[in-house]
């Protein structure tokens, strides 16, 4: 049980991984004394130990909270982001159509349930991301629909190793993300969020200005597409809380067309197939449950989605 709580238990499952000691993520039941299992104990709750949750999401990088039968709907698991008390962070900027569910809550990625989404850090690929993500399952999937996680200094540190010189480059040069968006929603890729909902507006003249504050440059066609610039921006970050550095970047799903190395030359694909791989293998992706609440530090780990066979019901809410 974590220090000191009178409802949280740590606890294991059998797809957690260990590294250095520490398993990845942290999983947490209601304490086995704690019987007031309602939606406004669990909320108080979190109020009451978020110095202790805290803590954990930083030894951890993730936190799959099991068990809280009590949380069962969208509006459930709004008040359990409310009550964690971080700020709301508004979707602008990315490539993955979006919709408001309730309150703070938004849909994840829809994406066709037979294609992988392959991971990514949110919004790495501009200069304003969320520092964390809520996932909720309301309803798991037939079959498989995990949300896969990996340690994203895992990836810096594998890759530094067996592609030294791939490393230096993005460390020297960063990356630029070349990207044609149409004005409308494409809801049958991944990536395929239209201008006009990735800026919330209408106005290229306020989409420009939404863009400039993003590091992003638009260059617009006949059609009302528009090429988005995004970068040079940073591939390798450092992790100050952590004191390590970082593989926060977004090649592997933009890759080949729409990423380059900042200096406009072409990314290695095989260290890229090759970094693809090490995700998968370093990877923990656990099969939701109904009711699971997963916390993920969005600079500790990258996420993915595994193809699934309907219906599945997970949900997201995104944290400065």
């Amino acid at each position: 049980m974590p220090e000191n709580s009178s409802f949280f238990a740590e606890t294991t499952i059998p797809h957690q991984k260990t590294f250095a000691g520490v398993t990845f993520p942290a999983v947490l039941t209601p304490a086995t004394d704690f019987h007031a299992n309602t939606a406004s104990a669990f909320r108080d709750a979190v109020a009451k130990e978020k110095p202790l949750l805290e803590s954990l999401l930083h030894k951890h990088g993730a936190i799959l909270f099991r068990g809280f039968g009590s949380v069962t709907t969208v509006e459930h698991f709004n008040d359990v982001v409310e009550a964690f008390e971080y700020e709301e962070f508004h979707y602008v900027g990315g490539a993955a159509p979006r919709r408001i569910i309730y309150g703070r809550v938004s849909n994840t990625n829809d994406a066709p349930p037979h294609e992988k989404i392959i991971f990514h850090h949110e919004l790495s690929q501009v200069s304003r991301y969320p520092s964390k993500i809520f996932f909720f399952c309301e309803v798991p999937a037939e079959e498989r629909g995990e949300t896969p996680i990996v340690l994203s200094h895992l990836i810096y540190d594998g890759m530094k190793k067996k592609y030294p010189e791939f490393v230096e480059k993005l460390e020297k040069y960063g990356l630029k993300y070349h990207r044609m968006v149409q004005a409308e929603d494409n809801k049958s890729s991944p990536v395929g969020r239209g201008w006009k909902s990735t800026f919330m507006t209408d106005d290229r003249q306020a989409a420009e200005k939404i863009a400039g504050g993003l590091n992003m440059k638009l260059e617009w066609k006949d059609d009302d597409s528009v090429k988005m610039i995004m970068g040079p921006i940073p591939a390798i970050k450092y992790d100050e809380k952590r004191e390590r550095k970082i593989w926060f970047n977004n090649i592997v799903i933009f890759y080949p067309d729409e990423v380059t190395f900042g200096d406009d030359t072409p990314l290695p694909g095989i260290a890229v197939q090759d970094c693809l791989k090490m995700m998968e293998e370093e990877s923990v992706a656990v099969p939701w449950e109904k009711g699971d609440v997963m916390l993920v530090d969005n600079l500790a780990a990258l996420h993915a989605r595994n193809p699934y066979v309907p219906p599945r019901s997970v949900w997201a809410s995104l944290c400065v």
